[in-house]
Order: C-alpha cells, then structure tokens, then sequence
C-alpha cells in the first residue's frame, strides 16, 4: 500500500511539472501574441481619449471604467468565442468579418475629420452640458470602436498561436485579453489625469515638483489635442490596413501590391513602415469618405421620404 502512494505522489509530481510547463508554454505565447499585436495596442490607446474629450474632471475615471469594462465584455463574451469558433470551424469568414469592421473604423475616422472640418465637430464643451444621456452615447461609441481594434488584436494573436491545441489557444488568448485591456486602459487613465497630478505637484513646496505641475497642468491640453487627432488618424490607418490586407487575401492584389511597392521602393525599416501606415491611412480615408458620403446620402432620401409621408 505504501508502494501505491508514493507511486500515487510520484504520478501527481509528474501531473504538476506538466501543468507547470504548461503555465510557461502559455504565459511565453501569451507574450509573443500580445508583442505581435502591439502596433493596434498603440492605436488602440491614442483612440480612447478622444472619448473624454471635453468631459468634466469628475467623470473621466468613471467613463474610463465604464469603457475598460465594455472592452473586457468585447473581448471575453464576443470576440473569444466568435473567433475561436470560427478559427475551428469557418476560418474563411474571419477575414470578412474583420474588413466589415476595418470599413467601420474608416468611416467613424471619416467622420470625424469631416465633422472638423465643416465645423461641426460637437465635443468641444463639456459632455456634462449635454447631460448624462451624451455621456452614455460617448461610452457606447467607445465600447464599439473597441470592439473593432480588440477584434483586430485578438485575431493577430489568435494567428500567432493557431497551431495551439484549443485549449491552450483560449488560455492565451484570455491572458492576451486581460492584459491588454489592462495596460491599454491603465495608460489611458494616467494621460487623462495628467493635469490633475499636475496641480497636486503645483501645491508642493518644493520649487522642482511646483515645475513640474505647472508643466504638467499647461502641457496636459496640447497633449490631449495632439492624441485626439492621432486617435483619427488611427482609426484611418488601422482600418485602412485591415480592408487593404482583406482584399489581397480575397484575391483581389492591386491596392495591396501598390502599398507595397511603394514600401519596398524605399527599403523596409522605420521608412518602409511610414510609407505602408501613410498609404493605408490615405485609403482608410478615402474609403471612409465614400461610407460617409453614401451614409449622409440614405439618412437626406429617408428624411425626403419622412417629409413627405
């Protein structure tokens, strides 16, 4: 009998090395699926604030948190199973899929920058002066944008591992999910609070933190304009890339082969990378501007129709 137990601790100790290992494999695939993603993590994070744009000190946090939780819901009740799903079962609709949602990123982006320009960009003044039902409508944009680049970050990391048992597929990809959200978030939180820390540090006695809030607190609106328009030109060049890439994978090359083209022409690298992100936010744009249009054109003829009847 004694025999048997330490035969029964012997197979338990070889159960857990497994499982040990196991833990490593993930949390090392995990790693390699979130560094592969990271370019839309970056863009993911300039887009966020825009979403608190004009909004009154007090509500920024809580907007961020209801935002932070709208994306753990995308990715963990949506995007998981709906890809992992068709990862198993219909991998041919994942790139569809993506490029309708690379289309909607192009038009919101489109928008936006149509909405500057014509002058009727309406989140220059506090969300508050709105009341809560903008606020709400302000979440819920962000929730669905997120949707769009979580969806686009949990595919690259999805690509990453495909050769993963399943398994080990939705272990890592539930880590890529938690992680991401919370750096994407808790980084969005600091740059929104940024004038706040400012004017804490103003208060010090000390004349070095007395500089550094004054700083902060004058920098901290330049910085949130600065990643607004960035936020824009994400949402054209990520969306761009996503219908760009889409196409050649359906067999459809000459917009892709262009990009390119031009890339190659002057060498791969930090020039190469500028080239493709520029011609694939130029396309996001104009496709965008088309969506635009056709969008504005349907919402005059339904309000003709309205008019009338």
């Amino acid at each position: 009998m004694a025999g048997g137990l330490f035969a029964l601790l012997d197979d338990v100790a070889v159960l857990a090395k497994m499982a040990a290992a196991s833990i490593d494999d993930v949390g090392a695939a995990a790693g390699r699926a979130t560094a592969k993603a990271a370019g839309v993590v970056v863009d993911d994070t300039a887009v966020t604030p825009q979403y608190v744009h004009g909004v009154t000190a007090d509500r920024e946090l809580p907007m961020i948190r209801k935002i932070a939780v709208g994306s753990v819901r995308n990715k963990l009740l949506i995007i998981l199973p709906a890809a992992l799903l068709l990862s198993q079962f219909l991998p041919g609709l994942l790139t569809p899929i993506l490029m309708l949602g690379g289309s909607y990123l192009c038009f919101e982006g489109a928008e936006k920058v149509w909405g500057r320009v014509s002058g009727h960009d309406h989140h220059d003044h506090p969300v508050a002066e709105d009341g809560p039902d903008a606020e709400r409508s302000m979440v819920s944009g962000a929730i669905r944008t997120d949707l769009i680049l979580s969806a686009e970050i949990m595919v690259i990391a999805l690509n990453e591992v495909a050769d993963e048992p399943f398994v080990s597929r939705l272990l890592i990809l539930l880590v890529v999910a938690l992680v991401i959200t919370a750096a994407v978030y808790g980084v969005v939180a600091l740059i929104v609070k940024l004038d706040d820390i400012g004017l804490t540090l103003a208060q010090r006695s000390s004349s070095f933190s007395q500089r550094v809030g004054r700083g902060l607190v004058t920098g901290t609106p330049r910085l949130l304009s600065v990643i607004s328009v960035v936020g824009v030109a994400a949402m054209l060049w990520v969306g761009g890339h996503i219908v760009l890439n889409g196409l050649d994978e359906l067999g459809w090359h000459p917009p892709y082969d262009l990009v390119h083209h031009l890339e190659e022409a002057v060498h791969h690298g930090v020039a190469g990378w500028l080239v493709n992100t520029g011609m694939s936010l130029v396309f996001g744009l104009l496709l965008g501007g088309v969506l635009v249009l056709v969008w504005n054109g349907v919402g005059r003829v339904r309000r003709g129709f309205s008019g009338t009847s």
